[in-house]
């Protein structure tokens, strides 16, 4: 049995997520970043015998478009899957059962999911810090969970909330533009999950393809890239009251 870690991880919050948990799982860990559109994903081929632990983050209560992409050219073959999503204290909504369904269709058996909370990507003053010490504690305790039910050889599908039709992708984006102290390095360019942000020009970006995933902002060595301050100031203050609260992980097996 091999163990793959199959994470869109963009800012670092959900490849943080999956870490805990893989780490507390049985077998050698093989990785698979989504986040990396040069990577072939219809070579990447599991059997049976393995398992998946597939993470992504909740966008707006939905499957980023381009990790559903990437999933689908995965060929599962049987493999047991472990969905996680990784939300920002907000809520996850649909991600979930959308994350359930593209797996199936990738040929996953779907045994056991996971919904965790880490850093806002955009606003990140909610769930700052998280995953925690707390955090990992929980992980911990859901893995050795999702172990016992690998190692006895139980492949029902657990019950997954969500619904169907899922809700309507989209709203406000956010698109980070650079700043005067940006030195044209193309760093963000190259690590870009989209390849939104021209490579010989770095200031120049496809506000059509980009998916405020915030990579640009996490990657660059200047903190020459920002979102409008103004949009982001309206997005805390429509998101102070849902996520204030701390919200804990969940499991479904």
């Amino acid at each position: 049995m091999k163990l793959y870690d199959i994470v869109f991880s963009p800012t670092g919050g959900t490849k943080k997520v999956s870490t805990l948990l893989t780490d507390a799982l049985d077998g050698a860990v093989t990785a698979v970043d989504l986040t990396d559109s040069k990577q072939d994903f219809h070579a990447v081929s599991l059997t049976q015998e393995d398992v998946a632990v597939i993470s992504v983050p909740s966008y707006g209560g939905r499957v980023p478009a381009v990790a559903v992409e990437r999933l689908a050219m995965l060929n599962g073959q049987g493999a047991r899957a472990i969905l996680v999503c990784v939300y920002g204290n907000r809520a996850y909504e649909d991600t979930l059962i959308e994350l359930k369904d593209t797996a199936k269709q990738a040929g996953f058996r779907v045994v056991a999911a996971v919904a965790a909370i880490a850093e806002h990507s955009i606003v990140r003053q909610f769930a700052a810090g998280r995953p925690d010490a707390q955090d990992a504690k929980q992980l911990s305790d859901f893995a050795r969970q999702i172990q016992a039910k690998l190692s006895a050889g139980d492949s029902t599908e657990p019950s997954i909330p969500g619904n169907h039709p899922y809700k309507k992708a989209g709203g406000a984006s956010m698109v980070p533009k650079s700043t005067k102290e940006c030195t044209n390095c193309g760093i963000c360019a190259v690590e870009c999950p989209v390849q939104a942000i021209d490579k010989e020009n770095p200031k120049k970006v496809d506000e059509t393809a980009c998916i405020s995933c915030m990579r640009c902002i996490s990657v660059c060595p200047h903190s020459a890239r920002k979102v409008n301050p103004v949009m982001l100031s309206a997005a805390s203050l429509m998101l102070k009251k849902v996520c204030s609260d701390r919200k804990e992980g969940e499991l479904f097996l």
